[in-house]
């Protein structure tokens, strides 16, 4: 778990410094910023679907996965959490002109859990206890952060928590399913559903489209099940 602690602290430390020199950076600045780690994002989730799995795996996993987000409402509930820390964080509502909380807290968190490294990396962690991709991911996360603070505020600091469950949840499962896992073929499947889902996150930062990206979330982990079972056939 060690390399999910650090990731946790690391997205604090940045989204912390992020907070400090937001006042000093003028709108213009953060909105060109934002655009561009939009692009940033959406080269990184295409860079990673390049170099993915079976292509009919990929679109058997991603509507399985978007039929059962949707099915869950896990975007409307995520939604719904970051309302809530909002609520807690400012009881008198977003202000005008300004990201919400919620913005911040869901587009951080999916950003820094849908990734091929999020995954990758805790499955490592979980296997072999090797940390070296999580520490990688971690000074990435930490930049990331600062910039993301800059341009949506507090709300990314919230995302610090999703990770650590996010991450620690998939190191304990790895351990435990370590005989299932050792597989880069597998590795490849699951880095090809994490990255389309990155592509459309990148989208939605750009502001052309506006796609429910964590509803397609269970895509992820419906990816090794497809995996294995197109290996019967």
């Amino acid at each position: 778990m060690l390399g999910v602690i650090v990731n946790f602290a690391a997205i604090l430390i940045g989204g912390g410094i992020g907070l400090l020199v937001k006042k000093g950076v003028p709108e213009r600045f953060s909105t060109a910023i934002m655009a561009g780690i939009g692009l940033c994002v959406l080269f990184v989730g295409i860079s990673g679907a390049l170099s993915g799995g079976s292509t009919i795996n990929l679109i058997i996993s991603i509507v399985l996965g978007v039929t059962t987000g949707t099915a869950l409402k896990i975007d409307e509930r995520l939604n719904w959490l970051g309302q809530k820390i909002e609520q807690k964080v400012s009881p008198n509502g977003k202000i005008e002109g300004k990201p919400s909380i919620s913005q911040g807290f869901v587009t951080a968190s999916l950003l820094f859990c849908v990734g091929a490294m999020a995954i990758v990396g805790s499955i490592n962690s979980g296997l072999v206890g090797d940390h070296s991709v999580l520490f990688t991911k971690s000074t990435i996360d930490m930049i990331s952060a600062l910039i993301l603070a800059v341009t949506l505020g507090v709300g990314v600091l919230f995302s610090a928590g999703a990770v650590l469950i996010y991450q620690g949840l998939i190191v304990l499962l790895a351990h435990a399913l370590r005989p299932l896992l050792e597989s880069y073929s597998l590795i490849a499947e699951i880095n090809g559903a994490g990255s389309l889902l990155i592509i459309a996150l990148g989208l939605n930062m750009l502001g052309l489209t506006k796609i429910k990206v964590a509803d397609f979330l269970p895509a992820i982990f419906f990816a090794p099940l497809v995996y294995y079972v197109s290996g019967l056939f």
